[in-house]
């Protein structure tokens, strides 16, 4: 006989899952410390380089705080320890250098970029990283075009580092805004480098794109923002991008097609056919690369990096084992750099090239090492962002559109590397060191040691 009674049978109702206030304190650090990497140059420029220094120094010490206080799941096997051979080659250069004193100061500049990338993907989930950066873009993304609404509204005129409006006219190259922003001309944002603004501007369409593949809330924002880095993007008017764009584009598509193999002989032939197009499309923009080049309104030779390169090799052929010494960049004040390389006027403190500047500063062995790194990194991105996620019997379990991020970013720094020296240093190297850690640590988005204990402390169940 059915009884009636008071006493419900389903469970009773809870709160859906919050995360913890500690974590979001967490990621917002973490976010503090991508905007820091992406735009370092512009904290230059606004307050100096010995306030950015202190400020970066003092970045890495509350990270090493928060890392001992948390002390976040690593396999010591799979750390990156391509990366720190290099690190730890720079680090046998002070030894030998021609510049021992920049070599101090670079060399802790590439040991807190490094700790800094290791510490992100160790505290934060494969979700959570990928927020960060996105957040960290938009903070980015804002300042940029902030400044330089600011510049042309209130200064009306182009504006030094240090916010000093000049009093006479100077070189351009000087400039950290140019005032261009309603007059049609190349912009800077923050960086006071139109070519860093156009770098950090894709990797910011890139990270939105991923974000909104991923079913992010607040699309329409998502989509604003990709507009807005869409429009800086395309006024930074970098060569250099422009082509890292149309590669990005390349490699999604090349990625996009794996994923729909079924047998492992089909993507044979794909990367046959995108190796043909790959090596065509460059082969074709090398040969034509004057009438390329002069619709951007660039020389062929990028704006005589081609003579850069001619003293750097000339320099670095005197020692080429071992190089004159790390220092990324190069310190202007040193007597070996100072007037070495001139351009309008100033003291070039980059190659032009990552390539040139390893062999410049560390030689054959610098080389290999970096290549190696690179290397290890394009390959196992490729194969994050290709391969179904499998880690038991089952194969059917859907591709995760935040497995795109590290090899879309790692195609954008092997371009960039070509004719920039940035993917040494800042956010291009802590992101080689960032998410290649993180693959090794956590090879499936959602799951793993590090992905479970994160979501634990979130309050959100594992793969959420």
């Amino acid at each position: 006989m059915a009884m009636y009674t008071n006493h419900p049978v389903s469970a009773l109702p809870t709160a859906p899952p919050r995360e913890t206030t500690a974590h979001l304190l967490l990621r917002a650090w973490c976010v503090f410390v991508i905007v820091l990497a992406l735009g370092g140059v512009g904290l230059v420029n606004a307050t100096g380089p010995v306030v950015a220094a202190v400020v970066a120094a003092a970045s890495a010490v509350v990270s090493v705080v928060i890392w001992i206080a948390i002390r976040p799941p690593m396999a010591v096997r799979r750390l990156p320890w391509l990366a720190f051979g290099y690190v730890a080659w720079a680090t046998a250069s002070l030894a030998w250098s021609a510049w021992p004193a920049a070599s101090v100061l670079t060399w802790l500049l590439l040991v807190i970029t490094t700790f800094q990338g290791l510490f992100v993907g160790a505290v934060l989930t494969w979700r959570d990283v990928v927020r960060a950066v996105a957040s960290a873009a938009k903070w980015v993304v804002g300042l940029s075009l902030l400044f330089e609404v600011a510049v042309s509204l209130l200064v009306r005129g182009p504006l030094l580092p240090g916010f000093v409006v000049p009093s006479a006219q100077v070189d351009p190259i000087l400039y950290w805004s140019r005032d261009n922003l309603f007059d049609g001309g190349r912009i800077q944002g923050v960086f006071g480098n139109a070519n860093l603004l156009a770098a950090v501007m894709l990797v910011a369409i890139i990270v939105f794109g991923v974000r909104m593949a991923s079913g992010a809330p607040r699309r329409a924002l998502l989509i604003a923002w990709t507009v807005v880095a869409g429009f800086l993007f395309v006024r930074a008017g970098s060569a250099t991008a422009f082509i890292a764009a149309a590669f990005v584009a390349l490699v999604l598509g090349t990625v996009l097609v794996m994923r729909t193999a079924r047998r492992p002989g089909e993507r044979t032939r794909w990367y046959l056919l995108y190796a043909a197009i790959g090596l065509g499309g460059g082969t074709a923009l090398w040969l034509g690369r004057e009438a390329f080049f002069g619709v951007l309104g660039r020389g062929a030779d990028l704006l005589g990096r081609e003579g850069v390169w001619a003293d750097v090799l000339e320099r670095a052929d005197q020692r080429p084992l071992i190089g004159w010494g790390f220092s990324t960049p190069w310190i202007s004040s040193e007597p070996l750099i100072d007037g070495w390389i001139v351009e309008h006027g100033q003291t070039v403190v980059q190659a032009h090239s990552m390539w040139l500047d390893a062999y410049l500063q560390l030689g054959v062995v610098g080389v290999v090492l970096l290549a190696l790194v690179y290397l290890a990194y394009v390959w196992r991105s490729w194969f994050f962002a290709v391969d179904r996620p499998r880690w038991d019997l089952r194969d059917d379990r859907p591709h995760s559109p935040l497995t795109l991020l590290p090899t879309l970013v790692g195609a954008l720094l092997v371009v960039q590397g070509l004719t920039e020296s940035g993917p040494l240093l800042l956010w291009g190297w802590m992101f080689v060191v960032l998410f290649g850690a993180k693959i090794k640590q956590t090879p499936f988005v959602g799951h793993g040691a590090g992905e479970m204990s994160a979501s634990i402390e979130n309050g959100r169940p594992q793969g959420s």
